[in-house]
Order: structure tokens, then C-alpha cells, then sequence
């Protein structure tokens, strides 16, 4: 197993990592070889997917349509017998509104599966979670459902993050929104956000923002990026996993193909983002209450790790995309990051406005491909520091790993090198209000002033 090779922090897929990004050199001819890698800013590149992905059987035809996920009993954090699971709990969402979620299947007739090439379609999963009313009437949605939670724990929890398979009942951690309740349009039509996650994470690994900025009044699309993800489950209940063997990416680094995955992954990643973005304004794509409640005039976007990245270049490449956050996101596929093989957006700059938020180890001094979209950009931007996190801070873990260890015994030094030394706590107010904040001020036209006066604890502006 290869799970923390040492490369000169650079980009290539992450799964949560800091400068991850992933695209592989080529597509598998067969089912069970996807590409997909991801690096730690700090210098360390995961690749921790599934050792043998299989593709399940039964690929949809192409439509989309709202996707059941099953429900799951809720079980409270805390001391856990010897041997038995732990259970988590995800923070409360701190808006004002109640919380509903569809899921949507989106096929594009137009390409061909980048990593398998027996599939003739590119078919993605996205989750829209929005303000809801009688939400209390339907059933509370689980983070992961039976069917992707499995590959989630080989995945993300034991490679990225080295808890032991079978510690964490994945399946267990039930959401804050209902499954199909109605959207709450009295307040007139919502801006749109989207959220890409960090490379081989899925769209669900960023929930307590997602949610947190739902409940304050928007329409959030996360999106699973197919056969990168860890295992993406479809309408007639088919799963499919990533593909990509600990082999595969050892052979990719030998080969000298980093850079070339990492392409391929955010070019793929891009694709996927202009195609939601499309089939979100075709009439039927929402059901008819959502339809009326999403703004598509009013656009943003955010991202973890490889997701950032993905926001940045999508939103380079797509003016329907009207502001745009990067957490802790590479902008280049360079194996060290004073590369040449800097993004587009990074030479060019954006003319709309544009948040980095940073790590422990990342700003824009330290981090050439930042420092040279920091450089060329005319629009608004800023980079916003949070002291003492890692990059795993930027996702759920930050929030589920102290949970993990007060049940299970993760050691101090473990939980500390996934998301640094600061307190939870503060992390994620800053997080939520900062992200809030952001598109507030730039979808909303409401500007707080927070990003003119000093950033409160643990965060700082850097200038």
C-alpha cells in the first residue's frame, strides 16, 4: 500500500489532501483501473484508493431523474465498548432555515467516460441540499448509504486518514436534511453554489459546509466526479468504485505521468462542472419547486484540494460562474509547485471575485502557483489563513476525526497531523462564516465588511 510518498508539495489528485489533484495519463481500457491521486501540500502524496475496483453492472441509460437514499438510524457520539464502532454526529447547520436534499442522475450523450473506455457516457451523481419547509414530515438523508460507505472506509478514512477499517460505522452518520421535502420559495429565488471535493473524496465528504451554507440561503449542487470518487451509487442501484490500484499509481510515478494524470483529472473535472452547469438550466433537470427556488443568474462556486482547483479553472473558463472559493487547492500540476505547468487560471488571472483559503502551510507567499494567480488577478481577491490546520481541515474531518479518537483510541499524534493543533471549534466558525460571508457579499450583495477588518481567530488575511 502507498499511502504518504514523499513529493515537493505538488498537485496532483487529492483525496484530502492540500495540493491534490488527479488525472490519470490515460484511460483504463477496462473496468478497474481508474486514475486518481492525491498529494498533501505539506509534500505528501496519498493514493489511497479501493486495491481492487470493480465496476458494478447495470450502467443507466441517459435521463436524470431523483434518486432514493436510504435511511439510517442516528447514534450519538461517545465511549464506545471494545470492538464496537464508533458513530458520528455532523454539527448543526447555524442558518436559519431547515434543510431538504434531492439527488439528481445527469448523463452527457455528448462524451464518452474519460477513464473507462467501455463506457459510452460520462454519468454523474449530484446532491442538491436548499432551505425546505415541512421538512420535519421526511426522512433525515445519511452522509454515505450502504452503498458507497464501504468503499469510503478503505478509501478516504483508512488511506487519507489511517483509521482502521471497520473502526467507523460510515453508514450510521445521518445528515441535517430531509429527503425530498419541499423547497422553501417564499423568499424569492436563491443564488446557486456549487461544491467540487478534494481529489478521490465524495461529494458528501464536505457536508458541514454544504449544510451550514444551505441553511443560511442557498441552493448548494455537490457533484461526485465519477470513477474518481470512491464509489458513486446510481438510480438502479449499481455502484461504481474508483478503479485506481496502489500499483497503478506507483507504475504512473515511475513512468514520470504525474503531471499528465493531474491534467487529465482536472480536465475532466472542468467537463463535469460545465455539464451540470448546463443541464441545471435545462427545464425538468429540477423538480418543479427547486426549478422556481434556484437563481442561475447568481452562480458560485467551492471547492477542497483538487475541488478548489476545479472551482478556480472552471470559473476561468465559464463566466456563468460569478464568484469562486479555493480551499487549500494546488493551481498547476506541477510535481513541486515552482513548476512551469502552471493553470490557465493562474497565468491569467480572474476579473471576478476570488477567496483562497489556506492551510497552515499554504498562502500565497509560499505557494508559487498561488502567489502567480495572486499576481495576475485584476478581480477581487484575498487569501485567508487559518492558523494551526492541515488539510484535512477543510473537510469533515476536521470535525469527525476528535470524535473517532475520544471511541476508538486515535492517538494525539495521529488526529494532530490530519488536522493540525487549532481548536475545532473556532476552525469552523471561521470556515462557515467566511464562506457565508464571501457569497453574501458577492451573490448576495449583502457585505458584513469581514473581509475588510482583521480576520478573527484563528484566521488571518494575508496581504
Amino acid at each position: 500500500m502507498v499511502r504518504k510518498l514523499i513529493l515537493p508539495s505538488a498537485l496532483i489528485l487529492s483525496l484530502a489532501a492540500p495540493a491534490a489533484l488527479t488525472a490519470a495519463a490515460a484511460a483504463p481500457a477496462v473496468p478497474g483501473a481508474l486514475q486518481t491521486v492525491e498529494q498533501r501540500w505539506s509534500g505528501q502524496l496519498s493514493s489511497g484508493l479501493p486495491s481492487s475496483g470493480q465496476l458494478s453492472s447495470g450502467l443507466l441509460a441517459s435521463g436524470q431523474r431523483p434518486v432514493e437514499q436510504r435511511s439510517v438510524q442516528a447514534h450519538p457520539a461517545g465511549p464506545r465498548p471494545a470492538g464496537q464502532q464508533a458513530r458520528l454526529t455532523l454539527p448543526s447547520p447555524t442558518g436559519p432555515h431547515e434543510l431538504g436534499t434531492v439527488s439528481l442522475h445527469l448523463v452527457d450523450t455528448s462524451r464518452p467516460d474519460p477513464w473507462v473506455t467501455t463506457v459510452p457516457h460520462r454519468e454523474l451523481m449530484v446532491s442538491v441540499v436548499y432551505p425546505a419547509v415541512q421538512a420535519g414530515r421526511y426522512p433525515l438523508a445519511p452522509q454515505l448509504d450502504p452503498g458507497t460507505a464501504v468503499a469510503f472506509d478503505t478509501f478516504t478514512g483508512n488511506r487519507n486518514y489511517g483509521i482502521p477499517v471497520g473502526t467507523v460505522d460510515w453508514g450510521a452518520t445521518l445528515t441535517h436534511a430531509h429527503r425530498g421535502a419541499p423547497a422553501d420559495t417564499r423568499g424569492g429565488p436563491l443564488p446557486v453554489v456549487l461544491y467540487s471535493p478534494g481529489g478521490g473524496d465524495p461529494r458528501s465528504w464536505d457536508t458541514t459546509l454544504v449544510e451550514d451554507l444551505a441553511s443560511r440561503g442557498y441552493v448548494v449542487v455537490t457533484i461526485d466526479h465519477t470513477y474518481e470518487s470512491p464509489a458513486v451509487r446510481f438510480p438502479d442501484d449499481s455502484v461504481r468504485t474508483t478503479v485506481l490500484t496502489d500499483e497503478l499509481i506507483q507504475k504512473t510515478i515511475r513512468d514520470g505521468g504525474m503531471q499528465a494524470l493531474a491534467q487529465k483529472t482536472i480536465d475532466t473535472r472542468v467537463a463535469d462542472t460545465r455539464f451540470v452547469l448546463d443541464r441545471l438550466a435545462t427545464p425538468g433537470t429540477f423538480p418543479p419547486d427547486l426549478a422556481k427556488l434556484a437563481d442561475l443568474n447568481r452562480i458560485g462556486m467551492f471547492g477542497h484540494s483538487a475541488g478548489g482547483y476545479t472551482a478556480a479553472e472552471t470559473m476561468h473558463d465559464d463566466k456563468r460562474i460569478k464568484a469562486g472559493v479555493n480551499m487549500d487547492g494546488p493551481l498547476g500540476t506541477n510535481l513541486d509547485d515552482g513548476g512551469p505547468n502552471l493553470a490557465p487560471v493562474a497565468v491569467d488571472g480572474l476579473d471576478r471575485p476570488f477567496l483562497l483559503m489556506g492551510s497552515q502551510a499554504s498562502d500565497h507567499y509560499t505557494f508559487r502557483s498561488w502567489e502567480a494567480f495572486w499576481d495576475n488577478t485584476p478581480g477581487w481577491h484575498r487569501d485567508l489563513h487559518l492558523r494551526g490546520t492541515k488539510h484535512g481541515s477543510y473537510t469533515d474531518a476536521e470535525q469527525l476525526l476528535p470524535q473517532i479518537a475520544q471511541q476508538t483510541g486515535l492517538s494525539a499524534d495521529a488526529l494532530q497531523a490530519e488536522i493540525g493543533w487549532s481548536s475545532p471549534g473556532p476552525v469552523l466558525t471561521a470556515q462557515q462564516t467566511y464562506l457565508a460571508g464571501f457569497f453574501d457579499r458577492w451573490l448576495k450583495h449583502r457585505d458584513a465588511g469581514l473581509f475588510d477588518r482583521p480576520a478573527t481567530s484563528p484566521g488571518s488575511f494575508i496581504p
